[in-house]
């Protein structure tokens, strides 16, 4: 037999090779957050730009030496300030329920309207524009789509008592959005002059009769928004699968239940500010993952930062392409977010395809 001192060369190289791959592992993720972090101060700078520009334009152009005087009083502090407030908290509300429902579905293509909550709170709010007559005030509409968003919450939370799979629960909240889908059709067809006119405008989404009145909206949406940015431990459990997260004792069957309940509520609040707008939820935090951005505890901050800043983008584009009037928010994220989401599709479907292969 050899000699034990013969063997220490050989278990010496093998400690030292341990430690360049221990070494080499530390070194990639310092490199990792530090990118994580210049990818938050980049989308942190965005958006404050974005404000800045969204605070100046409009019909009447007031730069920032302007905001003090009597138009600026006006158009800054009392139009413009309380709808840049709306469209940065709503955008970062839905970029928010995007990115707890993909890692909720273990589906890269949720969104908040996935679940059927957003048609929910639609019928709630076609319900109160079709019982008050188009006279109810703005407030009670709000309380209607919020009322309507958590009753179809509550519906799928019923689904998920009954412990039905992740992939079933997310069918039942497709089957409960066509049946809202539906729903508001035949109240569209059914209802007057008037409110069809209302109707077809909430369906488009826009923040133009957004002002200081709806801050309680605004408010509401506070509490989810910061809950849901400390979720990121259960995320990236659920983002590895069902069985792997309650095999690392993770309560999959409550916190399902609890993210159902605060996506329901950010996207009931969001539809009773702006009415219905899509694919933010569905775009922005996929469009993170492929920057390299997969971990919840920046994914969330930076979803919402990045959410905020792309609703605010299109808001601008809609006050300022036409000249006597305002397109709707949801024409645009349509626009700009219907060509991602069929390359998204594309790109799924070569993956499953390589997959199978």
């Amino acid at each position: 037999m050899r000699p034990f001192f013969f063997a220490l060369p050989k278990a010496s190289r093998k400690i030292k090779g341990m430690k360049l791959q221990l070494a080499s592992l530390s070194l990639c993720i310092h490199s990792q957050r530090r990118r994580e972090r210049r990818v938050l101060t980049g989308l942190a700078l965005a958006l404050a730009l974005a404000v800045i520009l969204s605070l100046c334009a409009g019909d009447v152009w007031l730069w920032p030496t302007a905001w003090t005087s009597e138009a600026g009083r006006l158009f800054v502090w009392q139009i413009r300030l309380p709808r840049t407030l709306a469209v940065v908290l709503v955008g970062a509300a839905l970029a928010l329920c995007g990115a707890m429902m993909q890692a909720l579905f273990e589906n890269p293509l949720a969104e908040p309207g996935l679940l059927g909550v957003s048609n929910g709170a639609g019928v709630g709010l076609v319900a109160a524009v079709m019982l008050g007559g188009g006279t109810l005030p703005g407030w009670a509409l709000g309380l209607f789509a919020i009322t309507g968003a958590l009753i179809a919450t509550l519906i799928l939370l019923h689904f998920a008592r009954r412990h039905l799979s992740t992939s079933r629960l997310l069918l039942a909240g497709v089957a409960l959005g066509i049946v809202c889908s539906a729903l508001m059709t035949w109240a569209v067809y059914f209802s007057t002059s008037l409110d069809l006119r209302q109707l077809m405008y909430w369906m488009m989404g826009g923040f133009g009769g957004v002002d200081w009145q709806q801050g309680w909206l605004m408010l509401a949406l506070l509490p989810a928004l910061v809950w849901g940015s400390f979720q990121a431990k259960a995320l990236n459990l659920l983002a590895l699968g069902e069985t792997s997260a309650r095999q690392l004792g993770l309560p999959v069957w409550m916190w399902r239940n609890l993210l159902v309940i605060a996506t329901g509520w950010l996207a009931g609040v969001s539809v009773a500010l702006a009415g219905a707008i899509g694919f933010v939820g569905l775009v922005v935090p996929h469009v993170l993952r492929l920057c390299g951005v997969s971990d919840h505890r920046t994914l969330l901050p930076a979803a919402m930062l990045a959410g905020g800043g792309a609703l605010l983008a299109a808001d601008i584009i809609a006050r300022l392409t036409l000249v006597a009037a305002e397109l709707p928010i949801g024409v645009v994220t349509a626009t700009l977010g219907a060509p991602v989401f069929i390359w998204l599709l594309l790109r799924a479907g070569r993956e499953v395809h390589h997959t199978i292969v």
